[in-house]
């Protein structure tokens, strides 16, 4: 069984004691958070797809870790002729989370 759910306006494929990175959590390590935006149930082959979302159906998750760092990504910005060079690097925040239950 799987669902798609949307998490943060990411859309992800999900299943159970499956652990993802998702966009900064505000909430601290070990606690639930539920998800109800799913947007598609798989179950044992019979779909259920949302006119959105699914009614009733919703992820919940435990969070493992509250703040994992993505790679570091360099931006890089030149100006021909002008001398002019700018090096930015991001490192984006992310939280690990397996996902406990999925309710549909």
């Amino acid at each position: 069984m799987y669902v798609i759910v949307d998490i943060q306006g990411q859309q992800m494929k999900v299943e159970k004691d499956q652990k993802i990175f998702v966009h900064k959590i505000n909430a601290d390590q070990g606690s639930q958070v539920e998800f109800e935006k799913v947007l598609l149930v798989d179950k044992d082959g019979t779909v259920t797809v949302g006119a959105p979302t699914v009614e009733g159906a919703k992820v919940v998750v435990e969070i493992v870790s509250e703040l994992v760092k993505g790679d570091k990504v360099l931006i890089f910005h030149k100006k021909r002729r002008k001398g002019h060079r700018k090096l930015n690097g991001h490192r984006q925040q992310f939280s690990e989370v397996i996902v406990k239950d999925i309710i549909a």
